[in-house]
């Protein structure tokens, strides 16, 4: 049940999940959009606030609701991340989404419907950048979701700056993952990632050290890494350390718990909270290849 790519003249869907956000910060994605062809329809959140939100609990469901139900509008992409998305998950009515499956685009916050679309729909979505981050991005961000979107190709070759942090060999299966901090919230619901058979990315933002120890040991001890496929390791933005240092960075830690696995691994992939963000696709199958530092990446149509 993969989305239609979408087409000149298609529309896509801007709301704001999550954290609130003004209509001005959105235009440079707007007029990208409309550069592109399609049809930006902007949902009530933008521009709505309370407090940090982008509107109540109910203003910010209804809008993601009634996105999900429209079957014109054939993406929808959160204008920023933020914290929300885990307080209306469980109210989110999916059945016209299930009828006529649409893209949902976004990163961060976004982890929460990631996880739960494939955990519970086993659909597709895209890991990307925000309408918040436009401005910012580096072509190849912008290019690589465009590509995704409208053209569904998903080729990397990409040289990793951390070699000692990668593991030769080669993987199949379904990408999936996201920010490390909300796949950590979401052990035990039911929007819990499931992992055998496959490939697992993962990034976050400003955690401590100590913390990423703990939830890569989380992760672990819940079974994420039994019989996982591959490991994705994403970026790590303005991490931080206590007082008295942990003595290794997020990547060292991941790495030295994971290496022991009999996968490959390949450390500081270009997406995450970063300008160069480059799209994934979650829920469909990848080919993974890891050699010296070296990822290919390849998307798997059939």
């Amino acid at each position: 049940m993969t989305p239609d790519f979408l087409t000149p003249g298609d529309k896509i869907g801007i709301v704001a999940f999550a954290k609130k956000i003004t209509i001005e910060e959105i235009q440079p994605a707007v007029k990208i959009f409309q550069n592109w062809g399609l049809d930006v329809v902007i949902g009530n959140t933008i521009g709505s606030e309370l407090n940090q939100f982008s509107g109540d609990d109910e203003q910010r469901r209804a809008d993601i609701q009634k996105m999900l139900d429209n079957q014109e509008i054939k993406a929808i992409i959160s204008a920023r991340g933020g914290y929300g998305c885990v307080r209306i998950i469980d109210e989110i009515n999916f059945s016209s989404f299930l009828k006529s499956p649409k893209w949902l685009i976004g990163f961060s916050d976004i982890t929460v419907f990631h996880s739960h679309i494939n955990a519970n729909f086993n659909i597709p979505t895209i890991h990307a950048t925000m309408p918040v981050f436009f401005k910012k991005n580096t072509p190849k961000s912008l290019s690589s979701l465009k590509k995704l979107l409208m053209k569904g190709t998903l080729n990397y070759q990409i040289q990793s700056k951390t070699k000692e942090l990668c593991k030769n060999g080669k993987a199949r299966g379904q990408l999936i993952g996201g920010n490390l901090s909300i796949l950590y919230s979401l052990c035990g619901s039911i929007s819990s990632v499931k992992t055998d058979g496959k490939i697992l990315f993962i990034e976050d933002l400003s955690e401590y050290m100590y913390h990423v120890d703990r939830m890569i040991y989380n992760l672990k001890r819940n079974g994420y890494f039994k019989n996982l496929s591959g490991l994705i390791i994403g970026s790590f933005t303005e991490m931080k350390d206590s007082n008295t240092p942990f003595g290794k960075n997020s990547e060292e830690i991941i790495f030295d718990l994971c290496k022991d696995l009999n996968i490959p691994i390949f450390s500081n992939f270009p997406a995450g909270h970063i300008n160069d963000n480059r799209a994934l696709i979650f829920g469909k199958t990848l080919e993974m290849q890891v050699e010296e530092g070296n990822l290919c990446l390849e998307w798997i149509r059939a």
